[in-house]
């Protein structure tokens, strides 16, 4: 077995330390959840932490981690009647974001169950981390399913796994710590508010700080046992640490200041529901046991804040994380006294009482800056040809269902239909592989005229392996969502162009929400560009769109052709996920020779292969020319009006993007 990087070792990142050692101290805390970009020890702390939590007592034997003085009465390995127990280390369970949902859960036998009524049940990693920590890298990339069934472990404690009326349940309380790279796409809210805590990392601008991190992990790398020997010492005054701390927590005391504070807190944050005010109660007496207290003060309750209630405050998913602490002060001075307690607590990592100094990093949002303002006369070549400056999006709406036609096989998503592990059951076939969705009746029928034969003689049926029948079943896949957008003079109106921003901005909020891909090609003056390649990103997109500028003379052709590269790429990498391409354009093309010729020809490529596309048609004036819906039909695809996007408006009915009436003139 590798030995890990010591906790202790980590440089700089207190934050993220504070909050796992709280957890550490009080699991009832809710978790962690850790974002910031990549490179910043975040998979490090996390796996560190397992090292330093106290030894688990178990009953021997026990799959499942029954703790003997309180066994589970429903364990599938119970009833332990003998009192004998063992210790282990507590684990740290990683669950990849590929893994099936019997692999999470764990597997049942149903051939086993069907012919001889035995439950024959194989533990998965929920069992495995039970009454220790269940670390999920990459959790925003993680599959709908296995979100869901994470989310009903968590709040009730256990896991079900049924199977055709076979149902066993076994215990898991498990500390869930997450990481994530913002610039890969958001989580759903559920399975955000579900993590007590999150904080966020970034790499040191500090020269001296970054000398450090290389120094120790090249130190490390060369030598991981003498490394970690030279840190024994911090580690076992850590570890001593959170044994004091569970100790002490019992004793705690969270006087009513502090619960008042708490609770003005989150309602002047607008935060939903009560669990905000929970977490932050415990976080807070979890912080007075960390600094040896018995009582809760009111530096507790502003540390509390911090970290349980970021990422709580997101309207919808384009509002960057954070928290006014002006506001926070001004909130905690109003409703608590902040002369209590004056002696200082122990120093822990980061600062006294274990509670961090701020450290500046990159804010996001800041690797985009805006063009300066051009002018907007004559178009001239190339892409900033008759530059003018961005300008804001108008106020986004829900809009109309675009879905791809047809059935297909992509990842577990909300848009279009395609055949799933999940969702409704629509037929039944032999397994290729193991079996996952029994089709019972399916399987019955199949073994039923061959009982006399195999000699059945009790009540249970002869199964055998070629018996077995999947279900077939259909739901909803996510695809890539690929916005071509013309930023030409022709669309330079400024009322005009926010307009054409809100919508695209509200379609890239329907994509969050049916967990799309999305890209961002543009195209103006003599080219076009891909602003953002295909990602799970919508923040990246919106924050693309915001600042693009407008100007210049209108390539169709090129963002047409450009698309289809990208698509061509895509395909490739991600050949199973369907695309959905959303042009947005007057359906105007000038520049360079025969540009609607050309321009046309490209559409017809999209139309060969098959492709699904909508025109979102943003002319405007009492003479329309119908270019949009002509480039529709070139692209095989169909055409809405900004007006018609709306999901509210008279023509609000679901269409696929082929199939319904097309606006080619």
């Amino acid at each position: 077995m590798s030995t890990p990087y010591p906790f202790t070792a980590v440089v700089g990142q207190n934050d993220l330390r504070l909050a796992l050692l709280l957890n550490a101290v009080s699991p009832s805390v809710g978790g962690v959840l850790v974002r910031g970009e990549k490179g910043t020890a975040k998979s490090t702390a996390v796996r560190a932490l397992s090292a330093l939590l106290p030894e688990v007592t178990i009953v021997p034997g026990c799959r499942f981690s029954c703790d003997p003085s309180a066994p589970d009465a429903a364990c599938p390995d119970g009833p332990h009647t003998a009192r004998a127990s063992s210790a282990r280390p507590a684990r740290m369970v990683e669950l990849p974001v590929g893994a099936s949902e019997d692999r999470l859960v764990g597997a049942l036998d149903i051939e086993r169950a069907l012919a001889e009524g035995v439950k024959a049940f194989e533990p998965g990693l929920l069992a495995q981390a039970h009454r220790g920590i269940l670390y999920v890298d990459e959790v925003n990339l993680l599959h709908d399913h296995l979100v869901d069934l994470l989310l009903d472990s968590a709040a009730m404690g256990a896991s079900y796994v049924e199977r055709e009326g076979v149902s066993v349940r076994h215990a898991a309380h498990f500390l869930l710590v997450g990481t994530m790279n913002p610039e890969e796409g958001e989580l759903r809210p559920q399975l955000l508010d579900r993590f007590g805590l999150t904080v966020e990392v970034a790499a040191s601008r500090e020269p001296d700080q970054r000398v450090e991190v290389v120094r120790r992990r090249l130190a490390y790398d060369d030598d991981p046992a003498g490394f970690a020997a030279r840190w024994a010492e911090e580690e076992a005054a850590v570890r001593a640490r959170i044994v004091a701390a569970r100790e002490l927590l019992p004793s705690v005391r969270l006087g009513d200041g502090a619960l008042r504070q708490i609770a003005a807190t989150c309602a002047a944050f607008e935060v939903d529901g009560m669990r905000a005010d929970i977490v932050m109660a415990r976080t807070a007496t979890a912080l007075a046991a960390w600094a040896g207290r018995t009582d809760v003060l009111a530096e507790d309750v502003r540390q509390a804040a911090l970290l349980a209630l970021p990422h709580r405050r997101r309207r919808n998913p384009f509002d960057a994380p954070g928290l006014d602490e002006d506001k926070l002060d001004e909130t905690l001075e109003e409703f608590g006294d902040r002369g209590e307690g004056d002696d200082d607590p122990d120093p822990g990592p980061g600062g006294p009482g274990g509670q961090p100094a701020p450290e500046d990093g990159p804010q996001e949002g800041d690797t985009a800056t805006r063009p300066e303002a051009g002018e907007g006369g004559e178009p001239q070549a190339g892409p900033g040809a008759g530059e003018q400056s961005a300008v804001r999006a108008g106020e986004p709406f829900r809009t109309k269902m675009l879905s791809v036609p047809g059935i297909g096989e992509g990842a577990a998503g909300r848009r279009s239909r395609a055949r799933t592990e999940h969702g409704r059951t629509t037929g039944a076939r032999r397994p290729q592989g193991a079996l996952t969705n029994l089709h019972l009746a399916a399987t019955v029928q199949a073994a039923a005229p061959y009982q006399r034969a195999r000699g059945r003689s009790g009540p249970g049926l002869v199964i055998r392996q070629d018996d077995l029948r999947q279900a077939v079943r259909e739901g909803h896949e996510s695809n890539l969502v690929l916005f071509v957008v013309d930023a030409s003079g022709s669309m330079a109106a400024r009322q005009r162009m926010g307009a054409v921003k809100g919508a695209v901005v509200s379609l890239l909020l329907d994509a969050y929400q049916r967990r799309d891909k999305v890209g961002l090609v543009t195209f103006r003056g003599s080219a076009a560009e891909v602003a953002l390649p295909p990602t799970s990103s919508v923040d990246a997109a919106a924050a693309r769109l915001e600042s693009l500028p407008t100007g210049g003379r209108t390539p169709l052709a090129a963002g047409l052709l450009k698309a289809h590269d990208v698509l061509r790429v895509e395909r490739l990498r991600d050949p199973a996920r369907r695309p959905l391409v959303v042009v947005v354009t007057d359906g105007r093309a000038t520049g360079g020779a025969e540009p609607v010729a050309l321009a046309s020809r490209a559409a017809r490529l999209f139309a060969a292969e098959g492709v699904a596309s909508v025109v979102v048609d943003c002319e405007s004036g009492p003479v329309r020319l119908g270019l949009a819906g002509r480039l529709a039909g070139e692209l095989g695809g169909s055409a809405v009006t900004l007006d018609e996007l709306r999901a509210d408006s008279i023509a609000g009915l679901v269409r696929d993007v082929q199939g319904t009436s097309r606006r080619a003139a």
